[in-house]
């Protein structure tokens, strides 16, 4: 139960963003609340220990550039990825369509197979491994109610909720990590930074 209320916690910091009139507005609102759930909720992925001092997510600051609505081109080649995660299984994602962001280029998009499903979108830019996590970040889990919206064939795409999953904070957790179609050499100079240090 507490990661059911965890995961409506998190959508809803998502739908609260996707209603704002200014998206600038509507990140920090999900900044906000994401500090609170890592700092307080007891699914949060911050070790226990950490906690009681967390100081609040290092971000960088936004930048209205960086936010896209770009259609999904769905004519890619089909690909199947096994993605293992734990010992009890993994994730299979399926390339389901491609997103082109100016300045950054090109991002694969997959669906995560498996009951309802979800579309996932992360990305390791130049900043992986330094200021950022070395698997990379998220931009889009809408089966974990990560999803800043769209319509028809277009998403958005706002590279300033670029986030850290879980095994950043914790060694504990594994996660799957951006495939080779989803790695960039630019420095993304956006959404969630590593502290001095790392998490762990």
């Amino acid at each position: 139960m507490s990661l059911l209320d965890w995961r409506r916690q998190v959508a809803a910091l998502y739908a609260a963003s996707r209603a704002a009139a200014d998206p600038e507005e509507g990140w920090l609102r999900w900044r906000e609340g994401r500090d609170a759930l890592l700092a307080g909720h007891a699914d949060s992925p911050l070790r226990p220990e950490v906690r009681p001092g967390f100081p609040g997510l290092p971000f960088a600051p936004y930048d209205p550039s960086l936010r896209f609505v770009v259609p999904v081109d769905t004519d890619v080649e089909p690909l199947r990825l096994g993605v293992a995660t734990t010992d009890e299984g993994g994730v299979v994602l399926h390339r389901i369509g491609r997103v082109t962001l100016d300045g950054i280029g090109r991002l694969d998009v997959w669906w995560i197979a498996g009951y309802a499903g979800g579309l996932f979108l992360p990305l390791r830019d130049g900043s992986a491994g330094a200021g950022t996590y070395g698997g990379g970040r998220y931009l889009l889990d809408t089966l974990k109610g990560a999803d800043l919206g769209g319509d028809g064939d277009r998403l958005v795409v706002d590279l300033n909720h670029a986030y850290h999953p879980s095994c950043t904070y914790d060694p504990q957790w594994t996660c799957p990590l951006a495939p080779e179609g989803n790695r960039v050499d630019v420095v993304v100079d956006a959404g969630e930074q590593l502290p001095p240090g790392g998490w762990y």
